[in-house]
């Protein structure tokens, strides 16, 4: 059976040249603090994306296809670039149709039978009242590249308007300005996510109920010298808890209702 499965998925995924990967762990590990990824969930639901652009990964995204929204993105910090924000938002080929390309591309470059099947699509947030929340901001990103980059909607989830444009982007802005000073050059690993809701988009986008956000700085010994986590409710008026990844794991782990680890 459980040779049956790994045949099963890598059908599904269609090889190893995609973006869209059997094991992002070994794929693109260099997002992750020790090249281990935080915690993913078992099921054909789910997808473990390198994030390219033009032949680049640029971060890494567990996602869930049913509620059509990330779990978590992954990604390091370089220092604060003061990037541009790009107009259009591009969809990951790979997700609706197996023999899509691996790079992230826009809504028209999958065939319109299959397009959105497994992920979200632009129209969904038409009017919708949502912004498209990124997970991997604009402003954490190491280079106008990457910046692009996030602009995917594998990498966005609905997020109520004041909440992302004003009290999660302090919390976005804060972490960015004690990090391009705090952790002493060393290299940081961050992680961002969401936790589903119980409302959805016209039945098709889950609304996560939580953002959360973590980070660790890793010394020369591959030791976690400095880390911290924030949590907030996906509304208006959030009160947005800051506590220590240890705390927000247990608070996950209560969410999300199993284990989860954040950084190894």
């Amino acid at each position: 059976m459980l040779l049956l499965l790994h045949v099963l998925m890598l059908s599904l995924l269609s090889g190893g040249s995609a973006r869209v990967v059997w094991d992002f762990e070994s794929e693109c590990r260099q997002f992750f603090a020790n090249g281990s990824s935080p915690t993913r969930f078992p099921g054909l639901q789910y997808r473990q994306i390198c994030q390219m652009r033009k032949d680049v990964d640029y971060y890494a995204t567990f996602y869930d296809t049913v509620n059509k929204i990330p779990v978590y993105s992954a990604y390091k910090f370089e220092g604060i670039m003061h990037c541009k924000r790009r107009a259009s938002w591009y969809i990951e080929p790979k997700i609706d149709d197996n023999n899509g390309g691996p790079n992230m591309a826009s809504e028209g470059s999958v065939d319109i039978q299959v397009r959105g099947d497994r992920q979200a699509l632009n129209r969904d947030y038409y009017r919708s009242g949502y912004h498209k929340g990124h997970l991997a901001p604009v402003y954490l990103a190491n280079s106008q590249s990457c910046a692009y980059a996030t602009f995917t909607l594998t990498n966005a989830a609905p997020q109520a308007d004041h909440f992302n444009s004003v009290l999660w982007w302090d919390v976005e802005k804060s972490m960015a300005q004690y990090l391009k000073w705090g952790c002493n050059l060393q290299p940081v690993y961050i992680v961002t996510g969401v936790v589903p809701g119980t409302n959805y988009i016209n039945n098709r986008v889950n609304i996560p109920s939580h953002f959360w956000t973590a980070y660790c700085c890793f010394d020369q010994n591959n030791r976690c010298s400095d880390s911290w986590g924030a949590i907030g409710t996906n509304d208006n008026n959030s009160n947005i808890e800051e506590m220590s990844v240890s705390y927000l794991e247990e608070e996950l782990e209560n969410l999300y209702g199993r284990t989860f680890q954040l950084f190894q």
